[in-house]
C-alpha cells in the first residue's frame, strides 16, 4: 500500500474495468477518449481489434466524493460467433479480459437495430443473425458475478426521444448497475461514466506507474499502426485476411546528436497471391500508400523520424492456423523475442 511522507495510508482506488460489446459499437473510439491517447486503431470496418489492450486512466481525487484512481480499461475483440481459429483466439481474448476484471461495461450502439429474446420468428436470415449475436452477447454477461454498466453509444446521431424507450427496453434484459448513455466523439456522457466506474472501484494499488497510459509495447502499437493502414486503404476481403509482424525494430542510441531514425521492418501476411496484388497494387503504388500513410502515425507515436520497409508475405489459410494466430499474440511475441535474444548471448 503506498504512504504519504508523513506516513499517512495513501488511499487509492484501483481496478480492472473490461470493455465488451458487438462488433464496430465504439470501444476503442470509447477508450482513446477516455484515456486521451491513440491506445487503439479505430477505423469504420467492423472487428478491428484482435488482441486484449489494456488503456489506464488517472482520476484525480475529488474532495468529499472518492479518492484519487486508477482505471484499467481492457478493450476486447467484439462479440461475435467465431467462424475461424482467428475468430476463437479472438473470443479467447474477451473471456481472458473476464476472468481478472472489477467491472464490466457492456456497449450498445443505439444507431443498431438491436434484437433480444424476441419471441416472433426473424423474417429473415440477416434478423436471426442479429438476434442470435445479440443474445450471444447477452448470454456471456448473464454468467458474470461482478457489476454490469449497460454504456449506449453514438447518443449524438440519434433524437433525444428515441433513447428513453431503448433504455426501458434494454433495462429489462439484465440487472445492469448503471445505464450511460455517452458519445464518445462529442466527449459527452465520459465525466458521469468516469465517476460512476470510481465508485464501485475496491480500494487498491495501482497496477501501473502514473504515467503510463497502456500495457502495450511499441512494438506492438507500431504493428497496429501499420494494420490500420491496411484496414483504410483496402476493401473487402484483404483486410481481414491481414496481419502484421514486426521483424527489425532498431530504435535510435539516446547518446547520439545525429538526427534520430527509428528502423523498422515489417512484414504484412496475407493468404492468397490475389490478395498480395491487391496489397502491392499496381507499380507498388498501394504498399506505398499504406506505408506513407503508417509511418506518419508511428513518428508521431514514438516522436522519431521513421524509416520504414514493407513487404508481403502470402501465408495460405493462417487464419485457420492455430500455431500462427497464436505468434501474432505480442505477449507471445515478447517470450520469444525474450528468448532468442537469452539464447544470443549464451553462444
Amino acid at each position: 500500500m503506498p504512504y504519504t511522507q508523513s506516513g499517512a495510508v495513501l488511499r487509492v482506488k484501483s481496478g480492472f474495468v473490461a470493455i465488451l460489446g458487438r462488433p464496430n459499437v465504439g470501444k476503442s473510439t470509447l477508450l482513446n477518449a477516455l484515456t486521451g491517447e491513440k491506445v487503439a486503431i479505430v477505423t469504420a470496418k467492423p472487428q478491428t481489434t484482435r488482441n486484449r489492450i489494456a488503456g489506464v486512466v488517472e482520476v484525480p481525487a475529488r474532495k468529499g466524493a472518492h479518492p484519487a484512481a486508477q482505471i484499467v480499461f481492457v478493450d476486447t475483440p467484439g462479440v461475435h460467433k467465431p467462424a475461424s481459429q482467428l475468430d476463437r483466439r479472438m473470443l479467447q481474448e474477451v473471456h481472458q479480459a473476464l476472468e481478472s476484471r472489477d467491472l464490466v461495461l457492456v456497449l450498445m450502439d443505439v444507431t443498431r437495430n438491436i434484437r433480444l429474446a424476441e419471441p416472433a420468428v426473424p423474417k429473415d436470415k440477416s434478423d436471426r443473425s442479429a438476434s442470435s449475436e445479440d443474445e450471444f452477447l447477452f448470454s456471456l454477461i448473464r454468467k458474470l458475478d461482478c457489476p454490469v454498466f449497460l454504456v449506449l453509444t453514438k447518443i449524438d446521431l440519434i433524437r433525444k426521444d428515441e433513447l428513453l424507450p431503448l433504455i426501458e427496453s434494454l433495462a429489462k434484459q439484465h440487472n445492469f448497475a448503471q445505464i450511460i448513455p455517452v458519445s464518445a466523439r462529442m466527449h459527452d456522457g465520459l465525466d458521469v461514466l468516469v465517476r460512476k466506474i470510481v465508485d464501485v472501484l475496491p480500494t487498491g494499488e495501482r497496477y501501473f506507474p502514473k504515467d503510463q497510459y497502456t500495457d502495450q509495447p511499441a512494438r506492438f502499437m507500431v504493428a497496429e499502426l501499420i494494420r490500420e493502414s491496411i484496414l483504410i486503404e483496402t476493401g473487402e476481403e484483404v483486410p481481414y485476411a491481414s496481419a502484421v509482424v514486426i521483424e527489425r525494430f532498431e530504435e535510435p542510441e539516446s547518446s547520439s546528436k545525429a538526427r534520430k531514425i527509428t528502423r523498422i521492418i515489417a512484414a504484412v501476411y496475407c493468404e492468397r497471391e490475389g490478395q498480395k496484388a491487391i496489397l502491392i497494387g499496381k507499380g507498388g503504388a498501394k504498399l506505398k500508400a499504406i506505408g506513407s500513410g503508417a509511418r506518419r502515425k508511428i513518428e508521431s507515436l514514438l516522436g522519431t523520424q521513421v524509416y520504414l520497409e514493407l513487404h508481403v508475405i502470402v501465408e495460405p489459410g493462417w487464419r485457420e492456423s492455430k500455431v500462427f494466430v497464436e505468434s501474432l499474440d505480442w505477449r507471445n511475441q515478447l517470450s520469444d523475442l525474450a528468448a532468442k535474444q537469452e539464447g544470443e548471448k549464451e553462444s
